[in-house]
């Protein structure tokens, strides 16, 4: 009885040799041309020869997406994706369907650049197939850049939190006057010394005969995440700790140093009564609608609204003329307040637009400017309506901004508008760095809203505003 003959062995070369364009359809064959040969190794009389062992099973085939390709709405199965998946416009290596290209992608910035080499660029227009395309994907990449340049210029404005104290730090008065006073607090320079890092706070000090702030508003201020327009702190000075300090007992450590209130500025500008008095009005009261958003969206009311505890800040990087940065900072009367409940601040919110703007002009007056008309019309709006603090400052964008009445008023579409205001608005951002002109506040404030204004949110101002 012969043995039958073993099989031939077959010299493999010394790496993987591919007869045709490879292809991703199966990653058990794939792996296997990428495996590196074994070592040669003696066989024993009783060992079995490796060439008689069965291969393990391929894997199963699997069909592969692209990794940076944004996700589409949830479908049932690949087959019925395609049916159900809306048209998408190619942006670089993401792909972007028509209700997000209005949106905007939440990723990181696409391929589609200055820097883009002409022949990709050729191959993306030619996949994009119409010049619509090529506007809508040019659209859709100019929102994601204003998107970049918002986040940008917010970290300047705000600059860093100096964070919470810790044990061992030094403090120093700077100040042996109060340096601002409020209607509940006198703020007081403080140097905050740890290790090799020094900050300058503010010892916020309960004025006498004040009432005492509710522990429950602290605890809820210094809990929440820090916000452009909400006062932020960092601990408490510890009693003894500053010899001849004007105070007794501990002081709460602010973030921000206060120049003025509110009040003290409105005494200052208000023999200004033309446009530039409404514009810097109407820049304040959108950062506090933007404060009083942040609250609501958290179920919490403030008891009431009053200039006087409206603090004004100086914009981290920014020069003297630029308007002032608003601080709400009085948390000792805070309430909560069921989420989604009707605007709970718009009432308190047009008493001090009413109080703000002073004796009501006549709207019919050659000399009042449309934004102070506009003032006067949200301020009629407010306790009527009730909105919520997130369409107040809609409305209040739009009245900077626009659209405005007159567009409404020939039914205009405002998708068009607004990617023209983008467009235009990244021009004059260009324009201002080309003559060594640093963005400010104001075009920090545009820049924000236009990069989350939608036509629905736009149509919605509108109504509040003119309806």
């Amino acid at each position: 009885m012969t043995s039958p003959e073993p099989a031939p062995e077959t010299l493999e070369p010394d790496g993987p040799t591919w007869p045709t364009q490879p292809t991703y359809s199966n990653l058990g064959e794939v792996r296997a041309h990428l495996l590196p040969s074994k070592a040669c190794r003696p066989r024993t009389p009783g060992s079995p020869s490796p060439d008689l062992e069965p291969l393990p099973p391929p894997l199963p085939k699997k069909t592969l997406t692209r990794t940076q390709s944004l996700p589409t709405h949830g479908a049932p199965s690949p087959s019925s994706a395609r049916a159900q998946q809306p048209r998408q416009l190619l942006l670089g290596s993401h792909s972007v369907d028509e209700t997000q290209a209005e949106a905007g992608p939440a990723g990181p910035p696409s391929e589609l650049t200055f820097s883009m080499p002409d022949a990709t660029l050729g191959l993306l227009a030619r996949d994009l197939r119409s010049p619509e395309a090529l506007l809508a994907a040019l659209a859709a990449r100019q929102l994601e850049g204003l998107r970049v340049i918002r986040a940008l210029l917010g970290a300047r404005l705000m600059g860093g939190h100096p964070g919470p104290c810790c044990p061992g730090d030094g403090f120093r008065l700077l100040d042996s006057s109060p340096r601002v006073e409020s209607g509940d607090a006198l703020y007081y320079r403080v140097v905050r010394v740890h290790e090799d890092t020094w900050h300058i706070l503010t010892a916020k000090v309960p004025k006498p005969g004040a009432e005492v702030p509710h522990p429950w508003g602290l605890e809820l201020q210094a809990s929440l995440p820090p916000h452009f327009n909400l006062q932020g702190l960092c601990g408490l000075v510890p009693e003894d700790t500053l010899p001849g300090a004007p105070w007794r007992g501990p002081a709460v450590l602010a973030a921000e140093v206060p120049e003025r209130t509110v009040a003290q500025w409105l005494a200052e500008v208000r023999a200004q009564r033309s446009e530039e008095f409404a514009w810097a009005l109407a820049l304040l009261l959108l950062q506090l609608s933007s404060a009083l958003e942040c609250l609501e969206a958290q179920g919490v009311a403030l008891a009431e609204l009053r200039p006087e505890n409206l603090l004004l800040v100086a914009p981290r990087g920014c020069v003297a003329s630029d308007p002032p940065r608003l601080l709400l900072a009085d948390f000792g009367r805070v309430r909560r307040r069921p989420l989604g409940a009707p605007g709970t601040h718009a009432p308190q919110l047009g008493r001090l637009l009413r109080l703000l703007l002073g004796p009501a002009a006549s709207l019919a007056s050659p000399l009042a400017s449309p934004l102070a008309a506009g003032l006067e019309r949200l301020a009629a709006q407010l306790p009527r309506v009730r909105p919520s603090a997130a369409q107040t400052r809609g409305a209040l964008q739009a009245l900077l901004w626009g659209p405005g009445p007159e567009l409404r008023g020939r039914g205009a579409p405002l998708g068009p508008w607004l990617r023209a205001r983008r467009a235009l608005l990244v021009l004059h951002l260009a324009e201002q760095a080309a003559g060594g002109e640093v963005p400010g506040l104001e075009d920090w404030l545009c820049c924000e809203y236009l990069a989350e204004a939608t036509e629905a949110l736009l149509s919605q101002a509108l109504v509040l505003l003119w309806d």
